[in-house]
C-alpha cells in the first residue's frame, strides 16, 4: 500500500545510515528554520537556505565591530584585513589544505571564477611556432563553464568537447615518446558533481589527467584540471590535500544561503605564476605610471587578482557560516549522508510507482542507481508520464507542485548539455526549438510532444523525511484519483501499484478530456446586481461618436462564423487595483491600455515589488470600485473604513515616479501617499503601499503573435501580465463546473466560478472552448485581435469571495484539458484615433473570425508566470 510505503518506518527500513544527525534535525528545524513551516523546500541545488543563527552572529559581529576599507591603514580597516585574512585559512581548512598549496580568491560567484580562470590561463593560441593549447570540457557542464570557450575563442585557442560517455584516453595507448616532453598548457574541466542529474564524476580524473595517465584528447603537452565543485561542495566533503585540482570554483550561497553573490577560486599555488593578468584594478598594484605604460602587480595572489574593494562585509559572514554548519550538523561527512539517504529513499519510491498497466508514472535521468553517496549527490531528475507513456510538461508540474507548497525547478538547469543527453534532443532540435520560441528559462516545456526540459528536487542538510513524503504524497495525489466514485468520464478504473504490493488509487484515464465540442444546455448563469455598476457621467460628443463610427467603417469586416446561434457578452469586470476584487458593470468605457482604469495600480511589498494573490490571498478581500461622476475610486474592505482615491492623476513636482515590474514588462509608476499605504498594510498585516501606473508609459506589445490593426495611435498595456483584455466563455465555464463539482463537498456556483478565473469580458457562446478556434472578434464597434489562450496558475484555486485556497481547481482542470492548463484567450484592441474612449456593453453581439487553422494553437510568446 501507498500508505505504507510513505511511512517513515518503510523510510528507516530502506534509507542508508546517517540520516538526521543523532536526532537532532527536528530541534534544528524548529529553533533554525521556523520560515519553512509548511513549506517543502527542494531546490536547494539551486541555493541552499540560511540558519537563523548564521544572521544573528553575522549582525552582532556587525554590531559590536567597525569594519573599514581593507585598503586603508588605519584601526577599523587593519580589522577588516586581518578578519578577511582569517577567512581565506578558514575556507582551506575547510577543504582540507592550506595557504602552502593554494590560495583563495574571492569573487563575485562561481560564474565570476570560471571567467577569470579563461582569461589568465596561459594558452598558447593557434598559428604560433608552439603546439596550441585546447580547452576540454565535459559537455554534461555548466552553462558558466562551456561559455568560457567564448573567451577561448577570442584567443585564438580551439575548445574541444568531451562526452561523458567518451572513454578518456590512456596517455601510453597513443603518444611517442619524442612528444612526452611537450609542455604546451591544456586545460581541462570537469564537475565533481553534475547539477542536472546529481552524478558524481571521478575525483582521481584530477591526478590521472595531471600524471599524463589520462588524455581527453589525443594531442601532446601539460595538462591542467579546473574541478567545478559549486554543486559538490554544498553537500559533500572535498579534499584538496587528496586530490589537487589546479582551479576550483565556489558560490559560497550554495553552501550556506547566505550570503550571495560572492564566491571564490581555489587556485593552486604551483600554476599561479604562469597566470597573465592584463587589467589591473585598485588594490591590485605594487606601483604604477598613469602617464606610462608601467605596472607592477602585488607579490600576493590573491591581491593580484582580486580588482577593487572585496565584499568584505560578506566575507566576514563567512566565518560564521562555517562555524555554525560544524556546529549544527557535525561536518560535511554527515550533511553528505544525510541528504544521500533522503535522496535514496525519494528515487527508490519513484522508480517503482507504476500505473496499472505497467507504465511508470516518472521517467527518471539518472546515471546510478542511488546506492552510493560516493558516486551519486542528492539530486532527482524526471519527467512526468502520464498512463500512455507521455510527458507532461515540467511548467504543468511545477504549478501543481506550487499549490501543495512544494519549491522545485524546472528546465534545463543551466546544463544544455546533460538535458541533450538525458531527454535525447539533437542539436536540431535545440535550434528548432529556439525559432519556435523557446529560450532558456521560459515555461514552454512541450514542442511537438516532446519535453523541452525536466523537473528537479534536491535535499539540503535542513532537508527532513516530511519533505520526502510531502513530495511523493503530492505526485501520487496529482497522478491518481482517491477512488473510483465521483469522478467525471472515468471509463475504467486504474490502480495506483507499487512493486509488488496493488493499491487502490485509481487515476484519471487520458480519454477524458473536456471536448471541445460540448453544448451547453445549463443557461441559469445571470449577472450579480449587487456588484453590477452602469457608466455614470460619460458619452463622447456626437461629433467625435460620428468620427468614430467612420473611421469603422473602413475598416474591412472580418469573415465570421455563421450559422450558430448569436453570441453575446454577459458580463463586464475591471480589476482598477491588480490582484484585488472584480468590480462588474453593465457598460464601460474603453481606453487606449484596456478598460478605463483596468489595472491602473497595485499593491507592492516595501522593496517595491508587486504583490499578489499567489503571495497574499487576502487581496481578493478588498473591494475597489470606481465612480466616473465623483472621479475617485472608492477602496472597501471587511473591517475597515471605506478609503477614497481621486482618479485624477496626481503627478506634482512632488511626485516620485519610478520603475517597477509587472511580470517581464517594465512600469512607470508613482506612489499613492502615506494614508493609502498605510490602510492597506493595515488590512494585509504587513508593510505595503499603492501605486499607480503613469501615465506617459507606452508599452507597444512585443508578442510575435499579435497583429497591429491600422491606426496612428500604439497600443499600451495597464499593469497586466499579458494583453489589454481576457476573455472566458460561460459555455466552457459549465463545461468545466461539470467536471470539478463532483471533486467537491460543496456545491459550485456558476458565479464563483466565473470569478476565480479573473476575465474582463464573459461571453456565452453556443459551444464550449470555441473561442479557441478564433483570430479576431468584433463587439459591437471594437474590433479585437486574439492574442493566444490563458495558461492559467494557482490564482484559480483561491475562493474570490473568502480568499480560501483549494487545489482542485488547477487539477480538475489539467486533467480535464489534458496537460495543459489553458482556460480563455487574450485579447488586444487597437483604439480609434480619437480623443473619446469608445463604450464596451452588456448585450452586445460578438462576431468572431475563425483562425485559417481551426485547430486550438497555442501561442509562441511566454505563457503567463504571474497573477493578476
Amino acid at each position: 500500500m501507498a500508505e505504507e510505503l510513505l511511512s517513515f518506518r518503510a523510510f528507516q527500513g530502506s534509507c542508508p545510515a546517517g540520516y538526521g544527525y543523532g536526532g537532532e534535525l527536528r530541534g534544528l528545524r524548529e529553533r533554525e528554520f521556523p520560515r519553512l513551516r509548511g513549506i517543502t523546500y527542494l531546490d536547494h541545488a539551486g541555493s541552499t537556505l540560511f540558519p537563523e543563527s548564521l544572521l544573528k552572529a553575522f549582525t552582532d559581529d556587525l554590531r559590536n565591530n567597525v569594519y573599514g576599507n581593507p585598503h586603508s591603514q588605519n584601526i577599523s580597516s587593519k580589522l577588516t584585513y586581518d578578519t578577511i585574512e582569517h577567512v581565506r585559512y578558514r575556507i582551506l581548512q575547510h577543504f582540507h589544505t592550506t595557504s602552502e598549496d593554494y590560495t583563495v580568491i574571492f569573487t563575485s560567484g562561481c560564474t565570476a571564477a570560471l571567467k577569470l580562470v579563461a582569461e589568465v590561463f596561459p594558452w598558447v593560441p593557434e598559428g604560433t611556432e608552439q603546439l596550441s593549447s585546447r580547452f576540454c570540457y565535459l559537455t554534461d557542464s555548466h552553462t558558466s563553464v562551456v561559455g568560457m570557450r567564448g573567451i577561448t575563442a577570442s584567443m585564438n585557442v580551439l575548445s574541444v568537447p568531451v562526452k561523458p560517455k567518451d572513454k578518456l584516453l590512456l596517455e601510453k595507448d597513443w603518444l611517442p615518446d619524442e612528444e612526452q616532453n611537450c609542455t604546451t598548457p591544456h586545460l581541462f574541466s570537469y564537475p565533481a558533481q553534475s547539477n542536472f542529474s546529481g552524478t558524481k564524476y571521478p575525483l582521481s580524473w584530477i591526478q590521472d589527467i595531471k600524471s599524463g595517465k589520462l588524455c581527453p584528447v589525443k594531442i601532446p603537452g601539460k595538462w591542467f584540471v579546473l574541478l567545478d565543485a559549486a554543486s559538490y561542495v554544498s553537500s559533500s566533503p572535498l579534499d584538496l590535500g587528496v586530490h589537487q585540482a589546479d582551479f576550483i570554483p565556489i558560490s559560497f550561497y550554495k553552501i550556506f544561503g547566505f550570503p550571495t553573490g560572492l564566491g571564490a577560486l581555489l587556485v593552486n599555488n604551483r600554476i599561479a605564476p604562469l597566470l597573465r593578468k592584463t587589467y589591473f584594478g585598485g588594490g591590485t598594484a605594487a606601483a604604477y605610471l598613469a602617464g606610462e605604460d608601467f605596472y607592477f602587480p602585488k607579490k600576493s595572489i590573491a591581491e593580484r587578482f582580486e580588482d577593487g574593494t572585496v565584499s568584505f562585509l560578506d566575507i566576514i559572514a563567512l566565518k560564521h557560516g562555517f562555524d555554525i554548519l560544524e556546529k549544527l550538523t557535525g561536518g560535511m561527512e554527515k550533511i553528505k549522508q544525510h541528504t544521500f539517504a533522503l535522496a535514496h529513499y525519494t528515487y527508490t519510491v519513484l522508480s517503482t510507482l507504476k500505473y496499472a498497466n505497467g507504465a511508470p508514472v516518472v521517467r527518471l535521468y539518472n546515471d546510478t542507481d542511488f546506492s552510493n553517496p560516493d558516486v551519486q549527490g542528492p539530486i532527482i531528475n524526471f519527467n512526468v508520464l502520464d498512463e500512455s507513456g507521455e510527458v507532461i510538461g515540467f511548467s504543468q508540474v511545477e504549478k501543481m507542485a506550487s499549490l501543495y507548497n512544494i519549491h522545485v525547478r524546472t528546465g534545463c538547469f543551466c546544463n544544455t548539455g546533460a538535458c541533450q543527453m538525458h531527454l535525447g534532443i539533437s542539436d536540431e532540435d535545440i535550434q528548432k526549438n529556439l525559432q519556435a520560441g523557446h529560450v532558456c528559462g521560459d515555461d514552454i516545456d512541450l514542442i511537438d510532444g516532446r519535453p523541452t526540459g525536466s523537473v528537479r528536487i534536491s535535499f539540503g542538510y535542513m532537508s527532513s523525511f516530511e519533505d520526502a513524503q510531502t513530495f511523493l504524497k503530492f505526485i501520487i495525489a496529482t497522478r491518481f484519483s482517491k477512488s473510483d466514485t465521483g469522478i467525471p468520464f472515468q471509463s475504467s478504473a486504474t490502480q495506483l501499484t507499487t512493486e509488488p504490493a496493488p493499491d487502490d488509487h485509481s487515476y484519471f484515464n487520458s480519454t477524458d478530456k473536456l471536448s471541445p465540442r460540448m453544448h451547453i444546455t445549463d443557461r441559469k448563469h445571470r449577472n450579480n446586481p449587487s456588484r453590477t455598476e452602469r457608466t455614470v457621467g460619460w458619452q463622447p460628443p456626437e461629433s467625435e461618436s460620428e468620427s468614430i463610427r467612420a473611421a469603422l467603417s473602413e475598416v474591412a469586416v472580418p469573415k465570421i462564423k455563421r450559422g450558430g446561434k448569436p453570441i453575446t457578452v454577459t458580463n463586464i469586470y475591471l480589476y482598477p487595483i491588480k490582484s484585488c476584487s472584480a468590480f462588474e458593470v453593465t457598460e464601460w468605457p474603453v481606453g487606449n491600455r484596456g478598460l478605463l482604469y483596468d489595472r491602473n495600480w497595485m499593491v507592492v511589498n516595501q522593496n517595491g515589488v508587486c504583490i499578489t494573490q499567489k503571495q497574499e490571498p487576502k487581496l481578493c478581500l478588498i473591494n475597489p470600485s470606481i465612480d466616473l461622476k465623483q472621479k475617485i475610486m472608492v477602496i472597501q474592505a471587511e473591517g475597515m473604513d471605506p478609503i477614497s482615491v481621486s482618479l485624477e492623476e496626481n503627478i506634482g513636482k512632488e511626485a516620485v515616479i519610478f520603475e517597477s515590474k509587472v511580470c517581464s514588462h517594465r512600469v512607470k509608476t508613482y506612489d499613492c501617499g502615506e494614508r493609502t499605504a498605510g490602510w492597506f498594510s493595515t488590512f494585509l498585516g504587513r508593510p505595503c503601499r499603492l501605486i499607480r501606473q503613469s501615465p506617459d508609459r507606452k508599452n507597444d506589445t512585443q508578442h510575435k503573435n499579435t497583429k497591429g490593426l491600422t491606426c496612428a495611435t500604439s497600443i499600451s498595456l495597464s499593469l497586466v501580465n499579458e494583453a489589454q483584455y481576457l476573455l472566458i466563455n460561460a459555455a466552457s465555464i459549465l463545461q468545466l463546473k461539470e467536471h470539478v463539482s463532483p471533486r467537491l463537498k460543496e456545491p459550485l456556483e456558476i458565479e464563483e466560478l466565473i470569478r476565480r478565473f479573473r476575465a474582463n469580458i464573459v461571453i456565452s457562446a453556443p459551444e464550449s472552448f470555441e473561442e479557441e478556434e478564433w483570430a479576431e472578434i468584433s463587439i459591437g464597434s471594437l474590433q479585437f485581435q486574439v492574442v493566444g489562450p490563458c495558461t492559467r496558475c494557482q490564482v484559480i484555486c483561491i475562493d474570490q469571495q473568502s480568499g480560501e485556497r483549494n487545489k482542485e481547481f488547477l487539477q480538475s482542470l489539467s486533467a480535464a484539458r489534458g496537460k495543459k492548463t489553458n482556460f480563455g484567450i487574450y485579447l488586444m484592441n487597437q483604439p480609434l484615433c480619437s480623443s473619446f474612449p469608445d463604450i464596451l456593453s452588456v448585450g452586445s453581439e460578438v462576431l468572431p473570425m475563425l483562425k485559417e487553422n481551426t485547430e486550438i494553437q497555442h501561442p509562441t510568446f511566454n505563457e503567463e508566470k504571474c497573477s493578476g
